[in-house]
């Protein structure tokens, strides 16, 4: 009998990772970094629930590092299997994943220069070199193509919205004569947003599993332009400084599209933009490369491609981000990551946030445990690098900007499936925003739904 297990993302929003078995094969959707917490990180060490040589193949959604994040580990733990994609997700991937390496080798490198891990020597979870062993085992697969993987499976993808090359999976599975189709929602996007195309509407489906990253919440409708003006000029008032930690994948690039939309309408006066994310630098290339896979056109942003006019400067190495210290406002510096959980924005945090003249902007989702949630929840004191940073810098959020769609946008996502799927596995959110989610699609459609505890196992009946 089929079987499904949920290896991440269950009762949390990181992680996320499923393994199908059936006809004695398996296949893994999703292979995600768990973030937040101390408990939650450490299950990225953890050894693999069954050889990863033994699975078949990996179906990634899309590129954020909750769901890619582990993909060169599983290949250092003997992964040889085809790593299917869409074609812009590989494009990304290839320059997120060898960041997140060294961003982790960085890491491991400050903390035993400074001696503050408890392990000697501190360690990346894996390195540039696990990465180069990865990238050649990637396939891009266009929208909407099937792929057969073995007598057991076949899939194919389904625009989720999001951010470019982000994808739902639709998932065949073949055992006794009998198919049993899996829907994996991925991320699924809002509808009508700055940067990402709508979602298509979800197919029908045996099972489903759905995020629920906003499952508890409706997303406020407070135009975004103008929280970004009132931010912007009440820290330039002060003369200060907007640090925006945001994910290098989608967020930076909105962010930017956001600002120059208020300068280009006489809002704001011209101001210098850092952005200080080798990742982010290359993902907005290849986001320009690509026209077709998002809404307005990103070549000829303040007249030259890719962005960059003579107020947006570009900061690739640690020195080029360190000299960004001495920067006084009026200013705007966008680093990575989006939920303050590692890299140069937490320099940047440890600078800027003592000082009240400053802002830190937060633009995305924040996990229960990370150093954003605390921010937000009013922290006046924060450690950071194993130091303690007073906070006395203006924190506050953009509301509504959010890549992921809401409880009632998931509930529109699903209007076209008009016979009840067998059970809707909710995932992907912490676990009252999954609670809430389920009760909402059974009151509303009236799916039966569950929400899996972390390793769970179940059969597709």
């Amino acid at each position: 009998m089929a079987r499904l297990a949920f290896l991440g993302a269950a009762k949390t929003v990181t992680g996320s990772q499923y393994v199908v078995e059936a006809a004695g094969q398996r296949l893994m959707v999703d292979c995600g970094m768990f973030q937040g917490s101390k408990e939650l990180r450490e299950r990225n060490w953890a050894p693999p629930r069954f050889p990863p040589e033994s699975l078949a193949a990996l179906v990634l959604t899309h590129t954020h590092i909750d769901h890619i994040g582990r993909v060169p580990r599983l290949v250092k733990q003997g992964f040889r299997g085809p790593i299917y994609c869409t074609p812009a997700t590989l494009e990304l991937a290839e320059v997120l994943l060898r960041d997140a390496a060294r961003l982790q080798e960085e890491d491991a490198e400050y903390f035993n220069r400074k001696r503050l891990s408890k392990h000697d020597p501190a360690l990346p979870l894996y390195q540039e070199s696990d990465v180069e062993a990865a990238l050649p085992l990637f396939r891009p697969l266009p929208l909407a193509t099937q792929q057969e993987v073995g007598a057991a499976f076949s899939f194919r993808f389904h625009d989720a919205g999001h951010l470019l090359g982000a994808a739902s999976v639709e998932l065949t599975v073949r055992e006794g004569g009998k198919e049993t189709r899996v829907l994996f929602s991925g991320d699924v996007g809002r509808f009508q947003t700055v940067l990402a195309h709508d979602p298509e509407l979800a197919p029908p489906a045996d099972y489903m599993l759905v995020e629920s990253t906003y499952g508890n919440r409706t997303h406020p409708t407070v135009p975004i332009a103008e929280q970004l003006e009132s931010v912007l000029l009440r820290t330039f008032a002060r003369g200060g400084v907007l640090l925006i930690p945001a994910f290098a994948v989608g967020r930076a690039q909105q962010m930017l599209v956001l600002m120059h939309d208020l300068v280009q309408r006489g809002r704001v006066r011209p101001f210098p933009i850092y952005l200080d994310s080798p990742m982010a630098i290359q993902a907005t290339r290849i986001y320009s490369s690509h026209p077709e896979g998002h809404a307005p056109s990103l070549s000829g942003i303040g007249g030259r491609d890719l962005f960059v006019d003579k107020w947006v400067s570009l900061y690739r190495t640690r020195a080029e981000s360190e000299s960004l210290n001495a920067r006084r406002g009026p200013a705007v510096i966008i680093s990575s990551s989006g939920m303050l959980s590692g890299g140069r924005v937490l320099h940047h945090c440890r600078v800027r946030l003592p000082h009240a003249e400053n802002t830190l902007l937060i633009t995305g989702y924040q996990a229960e445990g990370t150093l954003g949630r605390r921010l937000l929840d009013g922290a006046h004191t924060v450690r950071i690098h194993k130091g303690d940073v007073e906070v006395r810098a203006e924190v506050t959020d953009l509301k509504g900007l959010s890549g992921h769609a809401d409880a009632r946008e998931l509930v529109h996502w699903l209007s076209a499936v008009k016979t009840p799927p067998r059970r809707v596995f909710i995932t992907h959110g912490e676990e009252l925003a999954a609670i809430a989610l389920g009760a909402l699609l059974e009151k509303e459609r009236g799916f039966p739904t569950h929400v899996p505890s972390p390793d769970e196992v179940v059969e597709l009946v």
